[in-house]
């Protein structure tokens, strides 16, 4: 199989994750394929994003494309706002996790901003896709502007220097604030761009004051020990030759940062300073996924701990042998060379790792059994997935990116937050 074929067919079994996982009644997408799963709104985000991806590869119809969006947007535009306990949202924002049936909190989850973000972003993309002159699409870039509008973001910020991470009507804002280098990068950007409730830039550079630039295996990156991080808001904006004051001053760009952590993950499985099975320069994939944790019955056969779902990281960890084979395909654009080397590797080793044609979440080969197969992870799950469609998307004709560029919102979040050059000029 070539490579075209290969990745086309990888996409594509993505992309089918969220006809099995979507409520036609109300537009919300599970968390995970695993039975009694709850609606992310970041998952609902990606799908969105995947939408456009899926009428231009004729995998799905225009019109069935629109129908889906607009089952989404409509459920959210109409949703509970009142902030109670068991509402949809307040302020513009929502519950990170929703009943796929009643659209209403689960799970005592918090209000959360980076997820209310991904699924804001989604709205925007179908916006600037779906532009034909009919009623439909018409009422969908109307919901989706009236969704983005809405969003308070000032009063996220709840007086402090950078946005919090989130509210629940039982204690009000949480502890943590979004600083350091992370995903909340799209947050910043849709925040500074909002016409209704924008923040300031003052904000945007005091969350750049908290990062953490490092040297690590003669590589100078802006750090994060997460893979997840180096790709979630670069899945909607191209940072290639686009700086912030923070990346002018190291003269470099959130693109190439991304391609130096990907050679940092390379380099730290390589080392595998903790003798895990598998690790090499084609067998990384430190991130953001479900692993196996004590009640493991393959436990007699691990000396460390196991964390269970957790962020994985390097160099700083945590680590405990486990691996996501999806990541080779979402740093397709980064670095293909070396994202296809890493997909063919472990499809070769570690079959078990593909269900269904979907990479699972993770896989660890420290914890083999009798025969040699790794532990993988149960089902499949959709940030995962929707990752990997428009990554791989983005690698084969930039189609998000490009829509994106166009988007007035983002463009404007940029600018306030102080990026220039490149495309923006």
């Amino acid at each position: 199989m070539t490579d075209e074929r290969l990745i086309d067919r990888l996409q594509r079994a993505a992309f089918g994750y969220f006809s099995g996982a979507f409520n036609p009644a109300n537009g919300l997408v599970a968390d995970t394929s695993r039975a009694g799963s709850p609606c992310s709104i970041a998952v609902v985000g990606f799908a969105l994003a995947t939408y456009p991806v899926a009428v231009e590869r004729g995998w799905i119809g225009r019109r069935d494309a629109v129908q889906r969006a607009l089952a989404t947007l409509r459920f959210f535009h109409e949703s509970d706002q009142s902030g109670a306990a068991d509402a949809t949202g307040h302020k513009g924002f929502y519950y990170h996790f929703l009943d796929m049936d009643s659209g209403t909190r689960m799970w005592r989850s918090e209000l959360s901003t980076i997820d209310t973000a991904l699924f804001i972003a989604g709205a925007l993309l179908v916006a600037r896709y779906f532009t034909d002159d009919t009623h439909d699409e018409h009422e969908l870039r109307f919901l989706a502007h009236a969704l983005y509008l809405r969003v308070d973001w000032q009063w996220a910020c709840a007086d402090r220097p950078t946005i919090r991470q989130g509210w629940k009507p039982e204690c009000g804002f949480l502890h943590y604030g979004w600083d350091g280098y992370d995903e909340g990068i799209l947050l910043y950007v849709l925040a500074a761009g909002s016409p209704t409730h924008p923040i300031d830039s003052a904000r945007y550079a005091a969350w750049t004051a908290t990062y953490q630039w490092e040297n690590l295996y003669g590589e100078e990156f802006l750090y994060a020990g997460p893979m997840f991080v180096h790709l979630f808001s670069h899945a909607w904006i191209d940072f290639r030759g686009i700086r912030d004051p923070f990346m002018r001053e190291k003269r470099s760009d959130y693109f190439e940062n991304t391609r130096r952590a990907i050679a940092v993950q390379r380099e730290y499985a390589w080392r595998n300073p903790h003798g895990f099975a598998g690790y090499g320069r084609d067998c990384w994939g430190l991130t953001a996924c479900d692993g196996p944790d004590e009640s493991s019955p393959q436990l007699v056969n691990h000396l460390g701990r196991l964390y269970g779902y957790a962020a994985r990281g390097v160099p700083y960890g945590p680590d405990d042998g486990t691996l996501s084979a999806w990541l080779g395909l979402c740093c397709l654009p980064f670095d293909p060379a070396v994202a296809l080397s890493a997909t063919h590797t472990l499809l070769h080793r570690y079959p078990q790792t593909l269900q269904k044609e979907r990479f699972a979440s993770a896989f660890n080969p420290s914890l083999a059994d009798d025969g040699g197969a790794p532990w993988v992870s149960a089902g499949t799950f959709g940030l995962d997935q929707g990752l990997v469609v428009m990554m791989v998307e983005n690698h084969r004709t930039g189609l998000i990116w490009n829509l994106m560029r166009d988007c007035g919102y983002l463009r404007n979040g940029l600018k306030n937050a102080g990026f220039g050059e490149g495309w923006l000029e």
